[in-house]
Order: C-alpha cells, then sequence, then structure tokens
C-alpha cells in the first residue's frame, strides 16, 4: 500500500509566531486518519499546507509523491477540501454555485450533485446570503465529495451541522471510504474520530505528540473517576493524573470496571461519577504512558 500524504519535518511560523513545528505524517491510501487537537494547536496549518495554500517554511510535504506547493494545482484535481468555514459568492444562489463547481471540477454525472443536495435537504433556489452557517456547510459538503476525489481533507467538518444532518454526513463519509477513497479529518471532537476513523493522531501547540490506531486508543477504555471523600490510590497502576482538592478526588482510570468498584469499596467515598474525558485529559493521559515506555 502506498503512501497518500506524507510530510516530512514541516515546520511552518508566522514571522515570531508558532505554526506548527517538525511534522512528521505519514498516511497510506484508503485510510481513514483523525487529526485531533484543541483550537489554536495547528490543524488548519498542517491542511492548509497540505492543500498548497500556505508554503512551509522548512521541511516537505507531498501528496501521491507530489510537492504539496509545486504541484498543488494537480494536486486539486483529485483532492476534496471541506474548510471549518466555508465561504461562496453571496449574491449567487445554491444551484448557481453547484453549477460553477460541476463546471470547474468537470463532473459529468449531474445525478450526483443531485443526489447529494437531496440527501442534505438543501434548498437548491437560495441565495448564499440567506444561507445559515449549517446550510452552507451542507454546499461545501457538496462541492467537496461532487466528483469522487480520492483523497478528503476535512477540517473540523461538522461544525453547523445538527445530529441529523452529522448523520447524513458521516455515511456518506463511510461510503467514499468504502469505494477506496483516503480520509484525513480534523477535529477537536474525540468520538467522531473513535466511531470512524482508524488511526488518529494528536497534535499540541504545533507538535504532535502522539499518533495512535484507535481501536487501540479504544481498547484503553479510558475514563475519568471523579469523588467525594477519601482514597487510597497512590500505588494502583490503572490510575493515572490523580488530583485531590480537599474532599474532592479525581483520576483518570483505564482498567477494568469491576476492579474500579473494587478500588472504590476499600475508601470513604460518599459519592462518585464516572465520565468520558476531555480531550485534553486523554492528550496528556496518553502522552504521559509512552513517557513511560
Amino acid at each position: 500500500m502506498s503512501e497518500a500524504i506524507r510530510i516530512e519535518n514541516m515546520t511552518k511560523t508566522y514571522g515570531k509566531h508558532r505554526g506548527v513545528s517538525n511534522i512528521d505524517l505519514s498516511i497510506e491510501k484508503g485510510q481513514w486518519m483523525g487529526f485531533i487537537g484543541p483550537n489554536g494547536a495547528g490543524k488548519s496549518t498542517v491542511i492548509r499546507t497540505l492543500l498548497g495554500l500556505i508554503k512551509p517554511t522548512s521541511g516537505m510535504c507531498s501528496i501521491d509523491g507530489m510537492d504539496c506547493w509545486k504541484d498543488r494545482e494537480k494536486i486539486a484535481k483529485n483532492v476534496g477540501y471541506l474548510p471549518s468555514e466555508a465561504f461562496f459568492y453571496p449574491q449567487m444562489t445554491v444551484e448557481q454555485i453547484l453549477q460553477y463547481i460541476q463546471a470547474i471540477r468537470n463532473v459529468k454525472d449531474k445525478k450526483r450533485i443531485d443526489t447529494l443536495t437531496e440527501m442534505l435537504e438543501l434548498d437548491t433556489k437560495r441565495k448564499i446570503a440567506e444561507l445559515s452557517y449549517g446550510n452552507r456547510k451542507k454546499v461545501a459538503i457538496v462541492s467537496a465529495l461532487c466528483h469522487r476525489p480520492r483523497l478528503l481533507v476535512l477540517d473540523e467538518p461538522t461544525g453547523g451541522l445538527d445530529p441529523l444532518m452529522q448523520s447524513v454526513f458521516f455515511s456518506l463519509l463511510e461510503e467514499e471510504h468504502r469505494n477506496g477513497s483516503t480520509i484525513f479529518m480534523s477535529s477537536h471532537i474525540l468520538t467522531e474520530i473513535e466511531h470512524h476513523a482508524q488511526s488518529a493522531t494528536f497534535i499540541k501547540e504545533g507538535r504532535i505528540i502522539l499518533q495512535k490506531n484507535v481501536h487501540d486508543m479504544a481498547s484503553q477504555n479510558t475514563k475519568k473517576v471523579h469523588l467525594h471523600g477519601s482514597l487510597d490510590v497512590e500505588n494502583t497502576n490503572e490510575i493515572k493524573d490523580l488530583r485531590k482538592v480537599g474532599d474532592e478526588v479525581s483520576f483518570m482510570y483505564s482498567g477494568k470496571a469491576q476492579d474500579l468498584i473494587e478500588i472504590l469499596s476499600h475508601g470513604n467515598v460518599q459519592d462518585f461519577t464516572v465520565t468520558e474525558p476531555e480531550l485534553e485529559e486523554v492528550f496528556m493521559h496518553f502522552y504521559a504512558k509512552e513517557e513511560e515506555k
């Protein structure tokens, strides 16, 4: 299997301001990779560099073996890009925009566009200026998928979509993936990656801190435990990131549920909750585990 995307030691700075530093990343053809990080971590900088929208300060990035900056026009023919914010000519109708996209993308099958607009419940007679953020995102989805690209690059793709449309959107992506498309999808929503991607790359403050197979990540079954009372868990291997403030105790737990119940039974626990951890907590939990190896 050959590489769809390759990034080697890529750095992008904006004057004195940080962009991303020493990024190394490889995505095989046909793979679905999630690119996870909080807002401002550098996800969009990596994506814009891949698409040839900005030039790296140093290092290299390529798509299908072609240089992302020198060959950006050739690369664009086989890429579907969905930005986090979608902008179109405001006085044009959705239908006019899609006709324009059809022409520049050389889409022969008009039924493909019709099917996408119907599935997304998109009113093609309305002007772009009249559309909500979510409906503009639907226009961008049609634009990204209409030519059945070999590579889909998606930057925070579900922003503005209600839960029903998110479900429709992911069903479309799953169809493209089954048909062989490579998907590189950035998100700060961990569950989107867990439920759909095969692998995940974590980025924080412009640096990749961890790359993980999603199955391996899910098998860790990491949870956040918060309790009122007291508990002696200092020497318990399954517990990380322990914090105690008065009678408030919180920690990350990656063991079996039965073992957690046993641990809690030995303390003076008045109340406790078990929840999904925040993204930042997942970052640091996995990062700490990698550092221990």
